[in-house]
């Protein structure tokens, strides 16, 4: 039996896939939460389970107001959970604060600071050393080609370069796990496309362990190792899928025939999902 055949059966055997076999960098069990509105609880997520293994990229995708953004508040500590854990490198983080790297939906840069002041000043929240926050601003601004602006202010950058200046310092953070929220949600078609071979690129060189949120579900199958499909409020994991193409990814990975598969697949399952 072909060793790669017998090691997926022996996982399917005990229930997990490759990538969730992996040692566990993020880990949510049985976390639900719900607020209170109109003298009503109104629950958000429902119990829900997932994990994000050791250099591994991983997709949540759902419905609009299926909890995903609440889902990254939790994990970085922001807000709390009605029940259930939150576990880091296997410890438990619920309400703890600074243990992941953000990237929100808009580039959130700070407009008085340069381009290599910003990534900077991450760091040194971070707690790295000043000088060695800017030999590490300037030296990964060049790789990412962005040396030439390294001494410019946010505005004068285009949407796509604010992306990368904020993407870099999610990167740069000293932490286990990496949040993405819908990074390229405000781009036009050709910077996303762009964005997503850009990030692709880096994150192969880095193989950091990311968790990624994302309306589109080609953007989902282009960028990942797994995707966890949610229900609509209170969302609940309706089916965890391995993507099973090649890395690195090509750019018309589009046209194959497994990426056509899972997409028919996936929007099958959200529109279960969002069904009354």
């Amino acid at each position: 039996m072909n060793v790669g055949l017998e090691k997926e059966a022996k996982l399917e055997l005990i229930g997990v896939s490759e990538g969730s076999a992996k040692e566990a960098k993020l880990e949510l069990i049985g976390v639900s939460k719900s607020y209170r509105r109109d003298r009503k609880r109104h629950p958000v997520l429902d119990r829900l389970s997932l994990r994000v293994g050791e250099g591994e990229f991983v997709t949540l995708i759902g419905p609009s107001g299926s909890g995903k953004s609440t889902l990254f508040r939790l994990i970085g500590g922001v807000e709390l959970p009605d029940e259930g854990s939150i576990r880091i490198d296997g410890k438990e983080t619920n309400g703890k604060r600074g243990l992941i790297g953000y990237m929100p939906q808009q580039a959130s840069l700070f407009p008085w600071l340069s381009v290599a002041a910003n990534v900077s000043s991450a760091l040194t929240t971070a707690g790295i050393e000043a000088g060695e926050a800017k030999r590490l601003a300037a030296e990964w601004l060049r790789r990412i080609d962005l040396g030439d602006v390294a001494g410019e202010y946010p505005h004068v950058l285009s949407g796509g370069m604010q992306q990368r200046v904020s993407f870099l310092r999610a990167l740069l953070m000293p932490r286990a796990v990496m949040c993405l929220d819908e990074p390229f949600a405000a781009l036009d078609a050709l910077t996303r496309a762009e964005m997503q071979a850009w990030l692709l690129r880096l994150w192969e060189e880095e193989r950091r362990s990311v968790l990624f949120v994302t309306h589109s579900i080609e953007e989902a199958l282009t960028l990942s190792d797994r995707i966890y499909v949610l229900s609509r409020a209170p969302a609940r994991i309706l089916k965890e899928i391995r993507v099973p193409l090649p890395r690195p990814r090509r750019g018309d990975v589009w046209k194959e025939p497994a990426f056509v598969a899972l997409k028919e697949e996936i929007m099958g399952l959200l529109g279960e999902g969002t069904s009354p």
